[in-house]
C-alpha cells in the first residue's frame, strides 16, 4: 500500500513558477506508475501529467506541454511537478496519484489509480 502527502502549493502571479512535491511512503513506491491529476471549483479532476516506474516514460495534457515537468526519484520517494509560465486556468486542487499498474493507453483515466493523496492548492493570480 502507498500513502501519498502533496506540498508545495500557493499563491502565485500567472507566468510564475511553482514546484509540487509529493512524499510517498510504502516499500514499493518505484514500481507504481505516478501521476498528477487537478480539479477546478466546479470541474471534474482532470489528468495533468504521469511518469512510469522507471522515469523513462512521461506524459502530459495538452495544455501543460511545455511548461510542466513530471518527474520522480524513487530513492527519495518523492514525485515532482515543476510548474513554468502559470495561467490563471491552472488554478487548482492537485493531486498525486499511484497505479499498480497501467497501461499508456490509459494512463490518463482517474481509475486506473487506487492511492490519492489529499491535495494541494495552486492559486493563479492574472
Amino acid at each position: 500500500q502507498v500513502q501519498l502527502a502533496e506540498s508545495g502549493g500557493g499563491l502565485v502571479q500567472a507566468g510564475g513558477s511553482l514546484r509540487l512535491s509529493c512524499a510517498a511512503s510504502g516499500h514499493t513506491f518505484m514500481s507504481y506508475t505516478m501521476a498528477w491529476f487537478r480539479q477546478a471549483p466546479g470541474k471534474e479532476r482532470e489528468f495533468v501529467a504521469a511518469i512510469n516506474w522507471i522515469g523513462g516514460s512521461t506524459y502530459y495534457t495538452d495544455s501543460v506541454k511545455g511548461r510542466f515537468t513530471i518527474s520522480r526519484d524513487n530513492a527519495k520517494k518523492t514525485l515532482y511537478l515543476q510548474m513554468c509560465s502559470l495561467k490563471f486556468d491552472d488554478t487548482a486542487v492537485y493531486y498525486c496519484a499511484a497505479a499498480q499498474w497501467t497501461s499508456a493507453s490509459l494512463i490518463s483515466a482517474r481509475t486506473r489509480y487506487e492511492y490519492w493523496g489529499q491535495g494541494t492548492q495552486v492559486t493563479v493570480s492574472s
